[in-house]
């Protein structure tokens, strides 16, 4: 199964969580994949959106939010970037 390669890699890296909405079978699949790699192997996840956000992209569903908050928050580092967006600053040039 192609999706099985994704799983056992020693770090996976998530673009943009929350950009869109999941749907409920998206956020099901979201679940599984982080209680999977839970404790065996490395995930970076980036996304503009709030922990209190996340409920919402989960597809509303606050018990599956607060499990896998639980597992990504567990021995985790978050760093927090500020400041205005890279790609915009690089067009903004553009058009000086």
């Amino acid at each position: 199964m192609r999706r099985r390669k994704y799983l056992n890699v020693a770090l996976l890296i998530i673009d943009e969580v929350g950009f869109q909405p999941m749907s409920r079978m998206e956020a099901s699949l979201f679940f599984r994949m982080i209680s999977y790699r839970y404790q065996r192997g490395s995930t970076i996840i980036t996304t503009n959106k709030s922990v209190k956000d996340w409920p919402e992209i989960l597809a509303g569903d606050e018990a599956m939010t607060a499990a896998v908050l639980d597992r990504l928050l567990h021995r985790c580092e978050i760093f927090n970037i500020t400041g205005r967006s890279y790609r915009l600053r690089e067009l903004e040039s553009l058009f000086k």
